[in-house]
């Protein structure tokens, strides 16, 4: 298995390097996330790089504890014209800090916010098979409360139909890996690539 952190590095390389091609109007472009924009999502990659365990605890004060809040909070101090924000993010890319939590969610954070920033502007990125492998798995034993997605994926198989890997027990749900994680993550634009019996299922729980 890879180290962690080398995956987190190439992919902030990797999403810095497509941005440094993207004119700075096209960043007001909506972004897979509700309610924000390419810019605001490239605002949260630099906020949450930056992140270090006493620094999350005081900004989750700052907020009373609010979660969106606190993303929000790090979202603002960080916007700005996109020279200004790829300056910022390059310093940051080889960072190896974050929030409480298991060191998963930092590939989380970059493939499913990579594909939020990259979709919406008319590309799909590549990703290693084990960065997006380790993020699903996360992903599929997380609450739901937590950012996750163990509810939605409960009595379902998934099955990625472009590389070795399945998950779970019981109806399947198959797809390309990145469409199953992007799926099970709320990203409704993955739901077309999905087949199987256990489909229809979880489309319904995600809403």
């Amino acid at each position: 298995m890879s180290d962690v952190w080398q995956l987190v590095h190439a992919e902030r390389r990797a999403l810095i390097s497509f941005l440094e091609d993207i004119d700075d109007a096209r960043w007001d472009t909506p972004s897979l996330c509700p309610g924000w924009r390419v810019r605001d999502v490239v605002a949260h990659q630099i906020s949450t790089a930056d992140t270090t365990r006493l620094g999350f605890v005081k900004g989750m004060i700052l907020a009373r504890f609010d979660f969106d809040r606190d993303n929000q909070n790090g979202v603002d101090r960080e916007i700005g014209p996109a020279p200004q924000m790829l300056e910022r993010f390059r310093a940051l890319v080889a960072r190896t800090s974050g929030p409480p939590a298991p060191l998963d969610t930092r590939l989380v954070e970059v493939v499913v916010h990579g594909e939020d920033i990259r979709r919406p502007l008319g590309a799909v990125g590549e990703y290693p098979v084990e960065a997006v492998e380790r993020a699903l798995r996360l992903q599929a034993r997380t609450g739901t409360g937590m950012g996750g997605a163990k509810e939605h994926v409960a009595g379902l198989r998934l099955r990625a139909t472009d590389a070795d890997v399945t998950i779970g027990d019981g109806p399947e749900v198959t797809g390309p890996l990145l469409a199953l994680l992007l799926a099970v993550s709320g990203r409704t634009v993955a739901v077309p690539d999905l087949g199987g019996a256990g489909a229809a299922t979880l489309i319904e729980r995600l809403g």
